[in-house]
Formats: structure tokens, C-alpha cells, sequence
């Protein structure tokens, strides 16, 4: 059963020779809080014992907040209590505790000061091999009245680096063999410098399509090397996706990668009836975002490229989705069908379309994941959210797939996410014969850098090289 009530033991009740303790395995995370608060960084590095002299405060100073908590702890909810007051430790570290180990804290009362009500305990810690982690003494003021109090409800603390998701993803990736890519007009600094660095962190091979005199003036205004790379001259934007696409029918190359044209003009040439790169299935968009404050990647789709889809488009829009994640290693995404409420009502065509999507999962129309909705984005997201509101769902709470109900709503989102929760988004195109690297110009390097690692790993998945079992 869960707790209800702490109880304190009051001054008058506490005798000498009474004892209690905790034990607690010191987690990374616990480890990241207290190098926070005692002014360092959340480095998993610091967890070693060998230290470099610069990182030595944080290093060492963590773990010694973390093993007076544990005393705390001891003090404030068992002896004596709610209601005591910390007056002051005399303790010493034999072991600084690391990631991993167990920590045992026995707290024995020692003397009672009847003048201040005050009481003075020994402290002993041990590790799960019984060596010593500290020692002494703390002395604090008992409750003189009995106090019963719920126990508190801790904050939840992220701890995450911007993009940090992105940057183990374009890790892992660049160990699979780099794919020859098309880059479509890169004439600017920004998309030329993403595909150089992509190249360089092992991911692609680039061909850069467009003309060759801008191409190598954004260069040289970028201090970037081309001498290792293909050029092949065409005289304008419209011409640079006519050639990237044909390079891709020939079999030249294995993906596209969008650089400085519209998306239209270079979606015009993809979806050309008589020689794009269509298949029998919708070519949709979606945004792999690593979100700090949420615990997994999240995959929003549509937002750049259906304006407003049908319920079949929908369906092939969500199967999209669905093989996308399976090729990032999750094997039963949980897709959450978005609307403003959660009932089903003919006021809303995007709750219609989600119990209709439902139901086509399961007579086998979309398959390889769990579907739910309609469903309001707080309960798509937050469990606390699905929970207040009654709705009993494998889903809610903990999606890895958003289906927007259309194009404006999607990419709101994901630019809200973007720009006000510091997330982080890579942007691929679905559907066509080959993965297509779509990001906005104002996306920066680590966007393009996701962006192609994603394309990668959904080449090879179709090679069948074993790089979804690389991220599992």
C-alpha cells in the first residue's frame, strides 16, 4: 500500500540506542541532479573515479550532497520526523560514492540535550560490499509535538542537452556505410555547409546538383572544401531537381537531400507523374523531434507536405509514420490521432477520421502499431493529463507518433515545440522510391546532420544491413 501519513517520533518518545537508516542505489540521474546543485554539469563522465583537476568540484562535491540527503532523508521522515530541524553534521567521506552503488545510511541516537531539545546521532554509511562511505556525526532538534504528514509529491526533473537525442543518432549512423545522396541547389552557405558536414561525420557522399559557379562562391564564402566532392552543372533551380530526380531513376543515387529551392519546385519534379519518384503510397512528411521535456523521440506527421488529407490519404500518411519508426528500432509505435477534444462528433472531421482510423487498424488497413484517438494533445503526451480527463488508452500519454489533422496544425506544433520547449527537429519525406531530406532554411547543421541520418537509416533498412538492429 502506499504511504499515507509520516509519522515523527517526538523528543520525550526518542531514546537513546534507537536507530533507523535507508538505503538508496545512487542512479545517473540522482547524480546529474546533485552536480547541478552544487554548481557543475550534468556530464555522465563525472560518474568516474578518475578525475581531472579542472571537473574536480563537481565531481566530488555531488556525491557528498547525495550522501548527506541520505541523512536528511533518515532526519526528515523517520528520526524523529516531520517537523525537526538540521542543525548541523560533522561528517567524513572514506568513498566517494559512484553511479551504481548501493549506499546503506544507519542513523543511531547517541545523546539528548533536554536544555535545546535537541538530539545528536552517529552516522555510518557502507556501500553494497560493507566498506565504509562516511561517518560522524548530525544534530538536530526533535519535534516536541506529534505530526502526521503526507508525503510530499517531487517535482519532475529533466535533465537533457538541446539536440542530444540527434547528436546519438548521427553517432550511431555514421557507422553504417555513408549513401551516395543528390544535394538539390545547394547555393547558400547554410545548405551547402549541412551536407559537407553530413559527409564528414561519415553519414552521406554528396553529388551537389545546381550551378557550379554558385555553388563554389557559397564555398569559398564558407571556407569549405569541394575538392572531394561531385559537381554536376545545371543552370537553375528548376533544372537541379529535374537532375536530381533522374540521377535517383537511373540509380545514381539513394537520396535527396533539399538545399537552397522551394519545397514546391523540388516536390513538383518528386511527384511527376511520368517521371517523379511516386509509389503506390501518399508521399508525406514527418518530423522526428527530440523534445527535452518528453522521455522518447516524437514523430509529427503531416506538417509540410499534405495541406488538408482525406481519410485515405491519412491512412497512407499514418503507414508512413509507422515504417519510419520501426526502421528508428520501435517495434509497436503508439500512434496518437490528434484532434481538439476527445469524443467522436460530426463538428469535427478530424475526430471522425481518427475513430475511422482506428477501425481500419483493426480490420489490418494500417498496420505495426497501436492507434488511438480521437485524442486532444495534453492526453496524447501526458499521462497525468489522460488520467484527470478518464480516458483509459495504451496510448495516451506516452505517444511516439502525432497525426496532425492537417498541415497548419502540425507544423504549429512542431514549431512551438521547436522555439518554446528547445526541441530539436530533423524533417525526411515519405513515400517516394528514395528518403528525401526536407528541411527548413533556417534550420541549422545538427537539423540537416538528423535529417540525413534518418534517410540513412531508412536506406539501409531497405538493404537490409541490419541497422534497425543497431539502435534496438
Amino acid at each position: 500500500m502506499p504511504l499515507t501519513c509520516i509519522e515523527n517520533r517526538t523528543f520525550d518518545e526518542i531514546q537513546v540506542g534507537d536507530s533507523a537508516s535507508t538505503v538508496r542505489t545512487l542512479s545517473q540521474r540522482d547524480y546529474e541532479l546533485f552536480a547541478v546543485l552544487s554548481g557543475g554539469d550534468p556530464n555522465p563522465a563525472h560518474g568516474s573515479e578518475v578525475f581531472a583537476t579542472a571537473d574536480m568540484l563537481q565531481q566530488v562535491v555531488a556525491p557528498i550532497l547525495w550522501g548527506s540527503a541520505l541523512i536528511s532523508w533518515v532526519l526528515g521522515t523517520q528520526l524523529p520526523g516531520p517537523g525537526s530541524v538540521y542543525l548541523g553534521q560533522d561528517l567524513r567521506f572514506h568513498k566517494i560514492a559512484a553511479v551504481g552503488d548501493t549506499v546503506t545510511v544507519h542513523l543511531t541516537v547517541i545523546g539528548k540535550n533536554f536544555e535545546d531539545q535537541s538530539i545528536t546521532l552517529d552516522c555510518v554509511g557502507v556501500d553494497q560490499q560493507d566498506n565504509p562511505v562516511l561517518s560522524g556525526e548530525a544534530r538536530v532538534t526533535a519535534p516536541t509535538g506529534k505530526v502526521c504528514s503526507p508525503p510530499a509529491e517531487l517535482p519532475i526533473v529533466h535533465f537533457a542537452e538541446h539536440g542530444a537525442r540527434h547528436k546519438k543518432l548521427v553517432e550511431m549512423t555514421s557507422q553504417l556505410e555513408p549513401v551516395i545522396t543528390a544535394v538539390v541547389h545547394p547555393v547558400d552557405a547554410v545548405a551547402l555547409e549541412g551536407a559537407i558536414r553530413a559527409a564528414e561525420a561519415s553519414l552521406i557522399r554528396p553529388v551537389l546538383v545546381g550551378p557550379e559557379a554558385k555553388i563554389r562562391g557559397a564555398a569559398e564564402a564558407a571556407g569549405l572544401d569541394l575538392s572531394p566532392y561531385d559537381i554536376i552543372p545545371v543552370p537553375h533551380s528548376h533544372a537541379a531537381a529535374a537532375k536530381a530526380v533522374e540521377l535517383v531513376r537511373r540509380g545514381r543515387v539513394e537520396i535527396l537531400m533539399k538545399g537552397s529551392l522551394h519545397t514546391d519546385e523540388l516536390m513538383a519534379e518528386v511527384v511527376h507523374k511520368a517521371s517523379g519518384l511516386r509509389t503506390e503510397r501518399r508521399i508525406s512528411h514527418a518530423f522526428v523531434m527530440d523534445v527535452p521535456t518528453y522521455p522518447k523521440p516524437l514523430i509529427i506527421t503531416d506538417a509540410a507536405i499534405n495541406i488538408e488529407p482525406g481519410l485515405l490519404d491519412k491512412r497512407d500518411i499514418v503507414q508512413n509514420a509507422i515504417e519510419l519508426a520501426h526502421v528508428m528500432g520501435i517495434e509497436q509505435p503508439k500512434v496518437a490521432l490528434l484532434s481538439a477534444v476527445e469524443t467522436v462528433t460530426p463538428k469535427l472531421k478530424a475526430t471522425m477520421e481518427a475513430a475511422a482510423l482506428c477501425k481500419m487498424a483493426d480490420r489490418g488497413q494500417i498496420t505495426g502499431a497501436l492507434l488511438d484517438g480521437p485524442l486532444a494533445f495534453d492526453n496524447a503526451i501526458s499521462r497525468q493529463a489522460a488520467q484527470t480527463k478518464g480516458i483509459v488508452s495504451p496510448v495516451a500519454g506516452d505517444a511516439d507518433i502525432l497525426l496532425v489533422p492537417d498541415l497548419e496544425a502540425g507544423n504549429m506544433i512542431a514549431k512551438q515545440l521547436e522555439y518554446l520547449a528547445n526541441a530539436a527537429a530533423a524533417g525526411i519525406v515519405l513515400g517516394a522510391r528514395v528518403p528525401i531530406v526536407l528541411t527548413s532554411r533556417a534550420d541549422g547543421v545538427l537539423a540537416r546532420l538528423a535529417s540525413c541520418a534518418v534517410a540513412v537509416l531508412m536506406v539501409c533498412h531497405k538493404r537490409h544491413t541490419g541497422a534497425r538492429r543497431l539502435l534496438t
